[in-house]
């Protein structure tokens, strides 16, 4: 029998995804657990696996395309399956009377074209005459504050799609469009945020940067976050990095021995090893570590899994393996979740210290700066000492402030002592 293969909900909440890439052609055999289709999410491009043997029948949706959640993508079913059968079922997606065979979800922004009935002698624009856009690209239109007249579709038919509008709105302003806010009939003035004459480019927001700015919003409304702040002599942990990096295996960073000193300090403060939730806190037994990343596209935030368990150059390598799939957006949506900190660092920029906004539901960030040569006093004499300097942002219905405090205090301590890291 026939049936619809639908777009999954690859992450919670998740409404929309691209379809980036189909892995089995059209009537080639599958195996139940074959991944059949790539889609890339706001953050992770995940392959998603056949949940039993068949073959993929028709192809409703070509590589590229931005899908809703629930929505079709394509026919899958026996190797004889009838033709008649296949058309029938794509034939109801016009009527809407197609069986839902999935979650339901959001509706794509525009049929496939495989499932457009055209119409006779419709027409996107004639003499004043209908505009088709989707209801998702009229909308980024007026976000964008962009005039659909202006705008060439690119969808069935000349419909105007979501990705029309963004493409138009990354066009650069005339002088004279600027003089004028378009779509509102307004005589002068200038558009949003544009003093008259302007010469401006407006960017669209990608999905990912609109995520990060959604979560991040959250997360500082939402979650009281209060800081600590301390500072760490290092020059032994420099001399250990040289020592290590003096043999022939994985170089180690700075970073790396960073995450394995969270690690010893979350054994031996587990207090801090918590995930906050609504009716609980969630205390872990390994230390799952999350690292930022910066990548074109923003902010990416994957987990080292048990990173207390692991060798220095097992942190190490696992480290440079997130984050060189992180850039090339191949992260799997498992290696984004979880982990109870996350250790940011801007020190490479030279920036000296700074504080970060926590991840949820994670309980803790930690903002590292630059290394930097300062004259510090021990036992009434002055002396020049390497000081890496440290901002941990706490979620206080987690963590109380004498937790985070001992656990600021252990974490110093592995760094100024640092073949606590290796033990």
């Amino acid at each position: 029998m026939a049936e619809l293969l639908r777009m999954p909900e690859i992450a919670a909440n998740t409404e929309e995804a691209i379809l980036e890439s189909w892995n089995v052609g059209v009537n080639v055999p599958y195996r139940a657990g074959d991944p059949i289709v790539t889609v890339e999410t706001e953050k992770a491009v995940v392959e998603v696996e056949a949940e039993s043997d068949g073959v993929l029948l028709r192809l409703l949706v070509e590589a590229g395309t931005t899908v809703g959640v629930g929505t079709p993508i394509a026919v899958w079913g026996a190797p004889d399956e009838p033709a008649s059968a296949v058309d029938g079922l794509v034939a109801s997606l016009r009527t809407g009377t197609a069986p839902v065979t999935a979650s339901p979800g959001s509706t794509t922004e525009e049929p496939p074209a495989a499932m457009v009935a055209p119409a006779a002698g419709e027409a996107v624009r004639a003499g004043g005459g209908r505009l088709f856009a989707s209801p998702l690209a009229r909308r980024r239109a007026r976000e964008l504050d962009v005039d659909l007249n202006s705008v060439t579709g690119s969808g069935p038919r000349g419909r105007i799609r979501r990705a029309d509008v963004e493409a138009a709105a990354a066009r650069p302003v005339r002088q004279e469009e600027a003089a004028v806010p378009s779509g509102t009939g307004a005589e002068g003035g200038t558009r949003p945020g544009a003093e008259a004459g302007a010469r401006f480019v407006d960017v669209p927001n990608t999905r990912m940067r609109t995520a990060i700015a959604r979560r991040l919003t959250e997360s500082k409304r939402n979650t009281p976050h209060f800081y600590l702040r301390g500072s760490a002599r290092v020059d032994a942990l420099l001399a250990l990095r040289q020592q290590i990096n003096a043999g022939q295996g994985v170089r180690v960073s700075i970073n790396d021995l960073l995450v394995k000193a969270i690690a010893s300090a979350h054994t031996g403060v587990p207090a801090m090893n918590v995930q906050w939730a609504d009716t609980s806190i969630r205390h872990f037994s390994d230390a799952d570590i999350a690292v930022a990343v910066a990548t074109d596209g923003g902010l990416v935030t994957p987990v080292i899994r048990g990173a207390d368990s692991l060798s220095m150059s097992g942190v190490a390598t696992a480290t440079k393996d997130l984050i060189a799939r992180a850039r090339d957006r191949r992260l799997r949506q498992d290696e984004l979740q979880g982990g109870s900190i996350t250790i940011t660092n801007l020190g490479m920029y030279g920036t000296e210290d700074f504080a970060a906004i926590i991840n949820p539901p994670q309980a803790a960030i930690l903002a590292v700066g630059a290394v930097r040569q300062e004259a510090v006093v021990e036992d009434g004499a002055v002396d020049v000492a390497s000081v890496l300097r440290l901002t941990l942002a706490v979620d206080h219905r987690a963590v109380d402030g004498a937790t985070a405090a001992e656990w600021l205090r252990e974490f110093v301590d592995v760094l100024e002592h640092p073949l606590r890291i290796l033990l």
